[in-house]
Order: C-alpha cells, then structure tokens, then sequence
C-alpha cells in the first residue's frame, strides 16, 4: 500500500439534502417500465414524467433549490390535482429542457409525438388560494415523428432549436424546430432498440447505445450511418452513454454478461476500451452524469446511493458516496450555470423517489467567502454558438461558455476533429471494424473552399451549342467533379486532425509518466 495519498482538491466533496419541506412531496411517478432519467431541470424549472389518465402526461414545477425555501405560497406537498402537461395520448417517456431558453421543454411519448411547451410567466402564481384550479398547460407545436413510441429527445448543445429524438423504429431523427415538418436528418444502423444518445460538448458527434450490445458513434451532417462501431457491454439490460467534456473520451454503464453492473471508458478514435470497473451485482440501471470538474456521478435506479469518481489520466479514483435510505427511481443534474458558487456548490442533483423530489448539492467545503476559481471552470452559457439553419448547413463552432464569477461570456475550446471510416490511427486492437461512412453530404468542415468553376471554361463548354439542355448537363458534370474533389479534402484533412490528436494524446500520457 502506497504511503503517499493522491492530491485532489475534490477529496472531501459531499452530499447534503436540502430540508423536507425545500423539496415536494405527494408526486405521481409514471409507471412506465421505459427506461429514462423520468425527470429533467432547467435552471429555473423542473419537469417529471407523471403518473395519469387518459393518456401521458408530465408535470412542470419550480426548481427546488437546497438552501432555500419554495417561492412564497407555493405547497411543499402537492395537491393532488396539479397543472400538468397533457396532450400526449400515450404515456411521456422522456422531456428535456432547451439549454439557450430554460422556459422551453420538450417531450417524448409512447404515441409517436414529441411535443414543444413554453412556460409562461406567472403560471405558479394563485397556487393554493382560494378558488384556485388547475389549468393545464398547452403545447406549442406538435412534430409526428414515427408511428411507433419516442423514447428520447435531446436538445444540441450548441445550435438553437435543434433537437433529437430516438425512435421504436431504431433510428435517431435530428429536427429544426422552425420547420418540424420533416426530420432534416436521420440516423440508421441499430439492430435493436437505443437505450441513450449523447451529445459531445460541441455538437459535432453523437453517441448512441443500443440493445444490441453496440455502441456508435455518428457525424450527423456526413450521413446517416455511423462513423464508428464498437462493441459494447456484454448484457443487453439498460446501457447508457455520456461524454467526458471536450477530451476524446466516453463513459458508459451496463451490464456484463453475468449481470455484473460495469462501468467502461472509450476513447473516440476507434471506440477500443480504456477501463472497464465493476460495481457490483444489483439489477438496478446505473445512470451516468458528467461534470466539467472531471467528476463523474453513478445513480443506480433503486439504490438509495450516488457514487461519484474523478477522472485522471485514464483512471476513475472513487470520491466518496451520498447515501441515503430512500430509493431513487429518477433523477437528474442541475446545468452548472444555475449553481450556488456562494457555497461551494459544484453541482446538484435532482433526485425523484418513490412520492417526492429531492435536491442534493455536492459541495467542496472551503473556509473563505471568496470566489473559487479553482473549482468553478466556466459553464456552458445561455447563448447559442449557431442557428439551426447553419447547423445544417455544415458550419462547427465551439460552445459559448460563462464564467460564474462575473458572468462574462468566452469561446470553448474548438471541437474535436470528426473520426472517419479510414482506420484511427489510435490502437483499436479491441474495437470492430468501423461502419463504413457514406459519401457525406454538402457539409463544409474544411476551412479553405475549392476555387469555383471558371468563367472561361464554362464559356468554351457552351460556346459550341446555343442548346440551354447542354450546358445545364455540362455544369452538372462539372459541379460532380468539384464536389468528389471536396470530398477527398475534407477525408484527407480528417484524417490529418486524427493524427494531431494521436500525437497529442500520446505526449500527455508521456508527460504524465514523466510526472509520475
């Protein structure tokens, strides 16, 4: 045994609940047996899948904060008929809040729809007054995604109005919410039902894993099929993804084969297995959550306990645990902008039991009333980095974050570069062999532009014929041409970036070795 104890200024991070009456109590849990986080959080509200009749429905309510009591007049326990979020005709299996407007929520349903509400102002206002009734809350627009459920949906996190959402069908479709009609985008490959999709910091790669024991991972705007295939945990039972911020790096949790609960570290290159950990043998769906403090949190469904760990050179040092007695059946993570920095709080949880919800803040314990630069990296801010029209059109930009000192708005670092079908340059001795991309479409990730076609050869192209049928075909061949020309230097620089980040990777953990 080492005499030397590993220095990490998270050592001593801790769990508190806020007070009983902080929180709610006399909720409804849904009773649906999909397998979801059943609760999201904005930075001002919060929205859980409800138990109710005549068709899905979820609830909206203020955020609970475990410092300080609920909004004057508002109920700890609630009534048992409440303003709920009805117009699913199928059971709400998932919502999510937009991360650029926390009055925006979106929800998935078992009847093929996913559903957009905007919460108004002054909605709570009149709670238990006299005369007081419910009013149910009405859907802003409705997008008939598949005829089977909609398991998920998952805001981007860097354009505006773009959302995903997985399907019973096993595909993922990417929509602009200014023009729902049609899914812009659709991404195939699963054998079986997803079971969670991730984005990574900057919007440029989605990760999947399915029932299939499969993880993926796709370059939307290259094609619909994966870029990326690996083989994932051994049981088909409730694997989840999430990534590690901007580092190339996944996490996930599954099951073995003998229903050991795992949970694994991938690198992206090639989607070959970093570290694998086994928790222990309880049947409850472990839920991952990631925070820029290098700090990952495990929350097994019917465990009363959260785990957390800090990520260093590869490796998952154990924290501590919150224990608690009560079962959790959901829970979800505050976004790191809403936190209290006045007390040392470098994330919350939002965790649902069997009748309420509790918030639990993870605090550092620090002596001074200054602040922590030290804990506090910038957050991922309210500001969209591109519009939805020019996600979709091909242009990458790093998110915006905010310093939670003074509130000041800075560039992230730039994305990763983008794996391709060619083989990574990175060892993938335990990966399969990658899903061969499609020819990807009119995206532009390159930064320098082919020269357009010249005038003059256009000009002796048409000269010979008056006849517009020709030169129509003429500059179809010739845009053909420029395009498959794009295309190898848009393969070529990909490949090129992997390699930088190859050669990166390999002299950090030089530099770690020399270190150590």
């Amino acid at each position: 045994m080492s005499r030397f104890v590993r220095a990490s200024k998270y050592r001593h991070v801790f769990g508190q609940q806020g007070k009983k009456e902080y929180g709610f109590d006399n909720v409804k849990v849904t009773n649906s047996a999909w397998d979801t986080n059943i609760v999201a959080a904005s930075t001002r509200f919060i929205s859980l899948n409800w138990n109710a009749s005549g068709g899905g429905a979820f609830a909206i309510l203020p955020l609970p904060n475990p410092f300080t009591p609920l909004p004057t007049a508002f109920p700890s326990k609630l009534p048992d008929l409440i303003p709920l979020a009805r117009s699913h005709t199928g059971p709400v299996l998932d919502t999510d809040w937009s991360p650029f407007n926390d009055t925006v929520v979106a929800s998935a349903g078992e009847d093929g729809k996913t559903l957009i509400w905007k919460v108004e102002s002054g909605v709570f206002e009149g709670w238990g007054a006299d005369g007081w009734e419910p009013q149910d809350f009405d859907p802003v627009a409705r997008i008939d995604v598949s005829p089977r459920r909609v398991g998920h949906v998952l805001f981007h996190p860097t354009a505006n109005n773009v959302l995903a959402t997985s399907t019973g069908d096993h595909v993922v479709k990417l929509w602009d919410l200014a023009s729902p009609e049609h899914a812009k985008i659709v991404l195939g490959g699963h054998a079986d039902a997803i079971q969670s999709l991730a984005w990574n910091p900057s919007g440029t790669l989605l990760a999947t894993t399915s029932r299939d024991r499969k993880i993926r991972l796709f370059d939307p705007r290259a094609g619909g099929d994966p870029v990326r295939v690996g083989e994932g945990h051994g049981g088909i039972k409730g694997a989840r993804v999430v990534w590690m911020g901007d580092r190339d790096r996944i996490a996930t949790t599954g099951f073995s084969r003998m229903s050991d609960r795992q949970v694994a570290l991938w690198e992206t290159g090639g989607l070959s297995n970093v570290k694998t950990i086994t928790i222990d043998q309880t049947s409850g769906v472990l839920m991952p959550f990631w925070t820029d403090n290098n700090i990952l949190y495990l929350a097994g469904k019917g465990d009363g306990n959260i785990r957390y760990y800090e990520y260093e050179n590869d490796n998952l040092f154990p924290l501590a645990e919150y224990k608690s007695s009560e079962p959790q059946r959901g829970m979800c993570f505050l976004p790191r902008r809403g936190l209290s920095v006045s007390d040392c709080e470098i994330a919350r949880a939002y965790k649902v039991a069997a009748t309420s919800i509790e918030a639990i803040a993870f605090i550092v314990p620090r002596k001074s009333d200054s602040f922590q630069s030290d804990i506090y990296p910038p957050a991922p801010s309210a500001e969209p980095a591109l519009s939805a029209t020019e996600f979709f059109a091909g242009k990458t930009a790093p998110p915006k974050l905010v310093s939670l000192e003074d509130g000041a708005i800075t560039t992230g670092s730039a994305p990763l570069p983008v794996p391709t079908s060619a083989p990574a340059p990175t060892k993938t001795t335990s990966a399969p062999p990658p899903a061969a991309a499609p020819a990807p479409a009119p995206v532009v990730v390159v930064r320098e532009e082919p020269p357009a076609p010249k005038p003059e050869l256009v000009r002796a192209q048409t000269a010979p014929s008056s006849d517009d049928g020709g030169a129509s075909a003429a500059l179809k061949e010739e845009n053909v041409r420029l395009t498959a020309e794009l295309r190898e230097a848009r393969e070529k620089i990909r490949n090129l970036e992997l390699q930088v980040e190859a050669v990166r990777a390999n002299a950090r953990k030089a530099a770690a070795l020399l270190d150590s």
